[in-house]
């Protein structure tokens, strides 16, 4: 099983939570833990899931990125691993 951080951001709007959860669950990917909050009109979304060893990473990190495009917004997925070694630089 591989972890990694998803963000989002971008203008509010509906369906930014259900687009991205339906992505990732279209994969196999479980939703481990996640935070959102709206400042101001700017939605921001964090997300740790683990993706399945069956799973394709690079699939899974194309998909999110195409479904964040679809919905006009900014999305980046990181291994946890990398995202904790650059968190500690």
């Amino acid at each position: 099983m591989i972890k990694a951080v998803v963000t989002v951001v971008g203008q509010d709007q509906t369906g930014i939570v259900a687009g991205i959860a339906t992505t990732l669950s279209e994969h196999g990917v479980n939703i481990l833990d996640m935070s959102q909050t709206i400042m101001s009109k700017t939605f921001t979304m964090s997300m740790l899931v683990a993706i399945d060893d069956a799973a394709d990473f690079d699939e899974v990190y194309a998909s999110v990125k195409e479904e964040g495009a679809r919905l006009g917004v900014t999305v980046h997925v990181q291994r946890e691993e990398i995202f904790d070694t650059m968190s500690h630089i």
